[in-house]
């Protein structure tokens, strides 16, 4: 940080701090402010920001919103400086910063520095929200719709595209919740570093990576296995329906994949906890209703307080309260 950089933060926190001081001043003479209006700030790498994630926002109670798009590290300072700098400690948790965009990579980086730029030390920052490409608040809802039928301590489940940004999201919640979980991909190798990066925040799960490029790798990968969560690119077909009547243990089948051909064949996009040839299965407008609810929810709970992080587990945690 350069010596004018420096002068301008200090500036910033003694201004902030003289501003507390005058909110409590008048407070003592019954003059009393009017609540703040929410304020969200998206944050997005993409060349248009996100009007899927911005509607939602306002559905959610914000009022209003901020966005900004084709967002680089650079800028982030001065998003969140803006964010933290401008209210009192007392009404920063009226601000609020959604990480969005299609890359979640990127959202992941993003995240980082504006959490990089908060001031906690001095109570100055605000909650903040990771939902790239959707992967967190889908994750938690598939999971959330396997947890309805299942008893996810000790369940064997496979994720299929276990290696994108929604099934990695999944693997990892499965493995919070104690179930033994392949992760599943057309080449194992791809599979490995996944399994090693989800140990390396859930210590104790139970991770086995699999491939399942062939008839016989995915007949190998389902053994056993009771639940199936598709998660792969769209236009892929994951489960062949031989594949799935192949499997006997299975109980619980949802597939993500909301474009033709489906992820797992003889699963219907609007399937909701529909039972066939008895397994429960979730299309992915199934599980969508539970994914924009606990989106929303996410929302409103990032104006309750100013140092909410919320990524995968917290908004898991959000979804089994629905």
């Amino acid at each position: 940080m350069s010596n004018f950089e420096g002068i301008g933060l200090r500036h910033s926190i003694f201004a902030c701090l003289r501003f507390d001081i005058l909110v409590r001043r008048f407070a003592k003479f019954g003059v009393v402010a009017l609540d703040k209006r929410t304020i969200l700030i998206q944050l997005d790498g993409d060349a248009q920001a996100s009007v899927f994630d911005r509607v939602v926002a306002v559905d959610a109670g914000a009022d209003e919103v901020f966005s900004y798009a084709s967002v680089k590290p650079e800028q982030v300072q001065g998003i969140v400086h803006g964010a933290i700098f401008t209210r009192g400690s007392k009404d920063l948790h009226c601000t609020a910063i959604f990480v969005g965009g299609s890359d979640v990579a990127q959202g992941e980086r993003l995240l980082q520095d504006a959490l990089r730029h908060m001031i906690p030390e001095f109570g100055l920052r605000v909650s903040i929200m990771l939902d790239a490409n959707g992967a967190n608040t889908t994750a938690a809802a598939a999971v959330r719709a396997a947890g309805r039928h299942l008893t996810l301590a000790g369940v064997s489940a496979l994720v299929l595209g276990g290696t994108g940004p929604v099934g990695q999201r999944v693997a990892r919640l499965l493995a919070r919740e104690g179930a033994h979980v392949r992760v599943g991909s057309r080449q194992q190798a791809r599979a490995i570093p996944v399994c090693d990066a989800i140990r390396s925040r859930v210590p104790d799960g139970k991770l086995e990576p699999v491939g399942t490029a062939t008839a016989a790798e995915l007949a190998t990968a389902l053994e056993g296995r009771q639940l199936v969560i598709a998660a792969g690119a769209a236009g892929a077909v994951l489960l062949p329906q031989a594949a799935r009547a192949g499997c006997p243990t299975l109980k619980v089948a949802i597939d993500l994949n909301a474009v033709p051909p489906l992820g797992i064949d003889g699963v219907d996009v609007i399937d909701r906890g529909k039972e066939r040839g008895g397994v429960v299965c979730y299309g992915a407008i199934g599980v969508g209703d539970t994914k924009m609810k606990v989106h929303k929810a996410a929302i409103a709970k990032l104006f309750e307080r100013n140092d909410l992080l919320l990524d995968a587990e917290e908004i898991y945690q959000l979804a089994q309260a629905l």
